[in-house]
């Protein structure tokens, strides 16, 4: 006579595995609250240092690689119109920290100046930012390079100094944070980046409520692999410049 027997699998609690992890049957909900917090930094801290690793390869390959493209656009600029290469901005990144936000100079020196006669022509839906497709304070070198994003390429060097990443929500304006919702302000939650999700769908084109949402989709699913796919949609993205003024 054939008997059966079959041992009862219980699930496991997540409770009981930290219990056990703990090394004792029944810890207090204080001990494994510190302990899941605990886990929780080490996985947010180690997932940071992964990331940080790759974007300072990566600006340091982009550099090189775009070496010669560089050359050319600083002679272009030049010639094109008088006044600095580099645009400094101040620019809101991680937390709410301010820091120092490089492009290459696409507009006359006295673009800040005419913006305050141009508000009434944003073509932004919402009011937050301001965009102008036939912005007229845009030099001829600086229509080139803003399609094809190439005005945005000095931002390696805020991937490198720490100030960005290569993925993650472009940094907004200070003005434009005071316009922030609560809602909103989730986007400075994470290390600002050169490119992101909406950047890849669409550019200016795309409202910015919708960034917004965009943005924290990314934050609440972030991990390398998106990060690596988002890069790959970039390329396709810039070459064909779409929503790019």
């Amino acid at each position: 006579m054939k008997t059966n027997s079959c041992i009862k699998k219980e699930k496991v609690t997540d409770e009981e595995l930290v219990d056990f992890l703990l090394g004792q049957r029944y810890a207090s909900k204080k001990q494994r609250t510190a302990f899941k917090i605990r886990v929780w930094n080490f996985t947010v801290k180690s997932t940071y240092c992964i990331k940080r690793f790759f974007d300072i390869l990566g600006s340091l390959a982009l550099l090189i690689a775009l070496s010669p493209l560089l050359l050319v656009v600083i002679i272009w600029i030049k010639l094109d119109s008088s006044g600095p290469l580099i645009y400094r901005q101040t620019r809101v990144g991680l937390n709410g920290k301010h820091f120092n936000f490089y492009k290459f100079r696409s507009m006359y020196v006295d673009a800040e100046e005419r913006r305050k006669k141009l508000e009434q022509q944003n073509e932004s839906a919402d009011g937050v930012i301001f965009k102008m497709k036939n912005d007229p304070r845009v030099t001829a070198c600086g229509r080139f390079i803003r399609r094809y994003s190439i005005d945005e390429l000095p931002q390696i060097v805020n991937v490198l100094l720490g100030d960005m990443s290569l993925v993650g929500p472009r940094p907004p304006l200070p003005r434009e944070v005071d316009l922030y919702t609560l809602d909103d302000r989730k986007r400075l939650q994470i290390q600002p980046g050169l490119t992101c999700t909406w950047q890849v769908s669409g550019r200016s084109d795309i409202p910015f409520k919708q960034q917004v949402l965009l943005d924290k989709e990314y934050i609440k699913s972030q991990g390398l692999w998106q990060d690596f796919v988002i890069l790959l949609k970039t390329i396709p993205a810039v070459i064909t410049g779409r929503g790019a003024y």
